[in-house]
């Protein structure tokens, strides 16, 4: 009967057979998962990489213009509240003046025992004394009407200065909050950039570079061949040959239609090779529109600080007629400039990492051009 018994299990088998079950889901739950998880998104194309570090540039750019205006209008702000400070200073320190001069009239009073001039004069017994004191006193009386008037005033203009001030310390606290946020986004756009070209091994970023400057190259050559987008010539200057985007001129020399024109051009010739920083307006760095606005400052003409103000400084052209000197705009939102300088060429700051360099207009999307000077 005894050997027919059911043997009894211990209670460490239970347990042992339990947490082998246990970990025997566990692993196959863990096995899918890292099964799923194993297939991630595939590694990006040297292809993918560049268009998404082209798009980041792009929209560090509108980014960056908005910071341009944004700091601008902070400038604006922080000059005006100066203004308002140091006028609001210079009142009342006439406003002490008017009143160290109506106390010193009190004083005087007080001494005199505070007596009507009138009285005074009517006591003594000399006439002559009389009337050469009456005229002093009614000079004093016309003297004490000013100094009060002059209080009065001064008071009013400071009361009024202190809320213009208060108003335009409020205008710039906005504005200099936008100018973080600007800031911000271009730090974070250009950053991802960066980390995005990070990952590329180095044989993957010596194919984005040649890719990139073969991109260059072939629209340098479609924007110098006769039925190129661009044509052979243009209105108000000859027509010009395929200039390096990097450091050199043209084979042939263009003739800019008057002096402030060849004078922004040459100014921007002098620039290449430098660096293009967001926000830099020179001399040793620029960006896009930073590079523009120096240019035609060297010719005597004074440009607003953004493209999106700058496309507006001067008598729209159509592309047809551009000429050199002609500032060229690029992208729907109007966020990259360059400076024309015929032959479908432009001198312009391009991107981080790109320095100041000639390049054909059909290297991005064509907005419009202005004609200033």
């Amino acid at each position: 009967m005894a050997a027919h018994r059911k043997s009894k299990q211990s209670p460490l088998g239970v347990s042992a057979v339990r947490t082998a079950a246990t970990l025997a889901l566990a692993s196959a739950a863990a096995a899918t998962l890292f099964e799923g998880s194993g297939h991630a998104d595939p590694r990006p194309t040297t292809a993918q990489v560049k268009a998404k570090v082209d798009r980041l540039y792009e929209e560090a750019e509108v980014a960056t213009e908005r910071y341009n205006g944004a700091k601008e209008k902070a400038d604006e702000a922080r000059a005006a509240f100066d203004r308002l400070r140091d006028e609001a200073a210079r009142r009342t320190e006439r406003l002490n003046t008017a009143r160290d001069a109506l106390g010193a009239m009190a004083a005087a009073q007080y001494r005199s025992g505070g007596l009507d001039p009138a009285v005074q004069l009517a006591l003594t017994s000399d006439p002559d004394q009389y009337l050469e004191r009456a005229a002093l006193a009614e000079k004093a009386g016309d003297r004490q009407t000013a100094a009060l008037t002059a209080v009065r005033h001064e008071l009013a203009a400071i009361r009024q200065l202190r809320g213009e001030s208060a108003d335009k310390l409020t205008a710039l606290r906005g504005q200099e909050a936008e100018l973080r946020r600007q800031k911000a986004t271009v730090v974070g756009k250009l950053a991802e950039a960066r980390n995005l070209l990070a990952r590329l091994t180095a044989e993957e970023r010596a194919r984005y570079e040649a890719a990139a400057a073969a991109r260059d190259d072939s629209r340098a050559d479609a924007s110098t061949r006769p039925d190129g987008p661009s044509g052979a010539g243009t209105a108000g200057g000859p027509s010009t040959v395929r200039a390096d985007r990097s450091s050199g001129g043209e084979r042939e020399p263009v003739t800019a239609p008057d002096g402030r024109a060849a004078a922004a051009i040459s100014f921007a010739r002098a620039q290449l090779g430098k660096p293009y920083v967001w926000g830099a307006t020179g001399p040793s760095a620029y960006d896009c529109s930073g590079l523009t606005q120096a240019a035609w400052r060297a010719a005597g003409v004074s440009l607003p600080r953004t493209t999106y103000t700058q496309i507006n400084a001067g008598r729209r052209v159509s592309r047809s007629q551009l000429a050199p000197g002609d500032l060229v705009f690029f992208y729907s939102g109007i966020s990259h400039v360059g400076l024309y300088i015929g032959g479908g060429q432009m001198i312009h700051a391009p991107r981080p990492g790109a320095p100041v360099r000639i390049a054909p207009i059909d290297e991005m999307p064509f907005a419009g051009a202005t004609r200033v000077g």
